[in-house]
């Protein structure tokens, strides 16, 4: 149950299609209703199997956030997480080549079914108020051309499109997107049908980076 109070700060409608989750319900967002702090990996990667688009994350992170409703003090109440690791070498360079070693990458950004619109915003706003932007001065992510996403989301954030990345093909098995990479290396696409794969079609995605 979320607590409504008489005073309230509405969050204005975000586009559908964004933030790489299901769509949520056509509710009032209440930011005084919710709160963003440190998740435990284990609920994080269970709402990015359940609700994300990819089925799957790293095996690390470098700052996992979660949103909860504010009278909730239990992970299991957990309803969005945003999930940050350094990116590879070569998508950091392409961010900031004057420093990649800088670069942080938002890998997973997930709300659940249910959830008001534009909790995606809220979320990704105070987890980048918690991350170190001395250590990180540079932040980046990717609007998915094959899930119809725009990155509307990252601009009113204050996020600048810096480009595209080059068209890849995207493989899907049992209705879950399935990555190339294994480890080290990438998969080849006659490996990736080997794995039961198909292969849906390249597509680019839209670059978006924040600065401090």
């Amino acid at each position: 149950m979320i607590h409504r109070g008489a005073s309230i700060d509405v969050m204005q409608p975000l586009p559908e299609g964004e933030g790489g989750a299901n769509p949520t319900a056509p509710l009032l967002f209440i930011k005084r209703d919710w709160w963003v702090y440190d998740v435990d990996m284990d609920i994080a990667r269970r709402l990015v199997e359940l609700y994300h688009y990819a089925g799957a994350a790293s095996n690390t992170a470098t700052f996992l956030h979660g949103l909860f409703p504010r009278d909730a003090f239990w992970e299991a109440a957990c309803a969005g997480i945003a999930w940050w690791i350094p990116p590879t070498k070569t998508a950091a360079q392409h961010a900031h080549p004057e420093n990649w070693q800088g670069v942080l990458s938002l890998s997973r950004l997930v709300i659940a079914p249910g959830v008001p619109p534009n909790a995606c915003t809220f979320l990704l706003r105070h987890s980048m108020r918690q991350i170190d932007r001395q250590r990180w001065p540079v932040l980046v992510t990717y609007a998915d051309e094959w899930q119809g996403h725009t990155g509307h989301m990252y601009k009113v954030s204050g996020w600048r499109e810096t480009g595209w990345t080059k068209p890849e093909r995207c493989y899907v098995r049992d209705g879950k997107m399935v990555s190339r990479k294994a480890g080290p290396r990438t998969r080849t696409h006659k490996e990736m049908l080997k794995l039961g794969c198909v292969c849906v079609g390249s597509f680019r995605k839209k670059r978006f980076t924040h600065e401090v």
